[in-house]
């Protein structure tokens, strides 16, 4: 059976992300001052081959702790999607 996943991969809370503060100057400087901070990350979407959700699950996990995220600087989220 074929299972969607998607992936979300963002910078760790603690550490600086300097593509958020690229963006932030950017809409700034456009006259969007509301803005107060601004994360940028990857959104990742996967199709998986698994005998079962659980299965597609690891997966996921294992893709995102081997290659997709690097945890020393991002955390992820996997969700499961119809």
């Amino acid at each position: 059976m074929t299972y969607n996943v998607q992936i979300k991969v963002m910078p760790l809370k603690d550490l600086l992300d300097p593509q958020g503060k690229a963006v932030l100057g950017g809409l700034q400087n456009l006259g969007l001052t509301t803005v107060s901070d601004v994360r940028v990350g990857k959104h990742i979407t996967l199709q998986i081959e698994a005998g079962s959700e659980g299965l597609a699950k690891q997966i996921a996990e294992e893709a995102s702790k081997k290659l997709l995220a690097n945890p020393v600087m991002e955390f992820y989220e996997i969700e499961m999607i119809n």
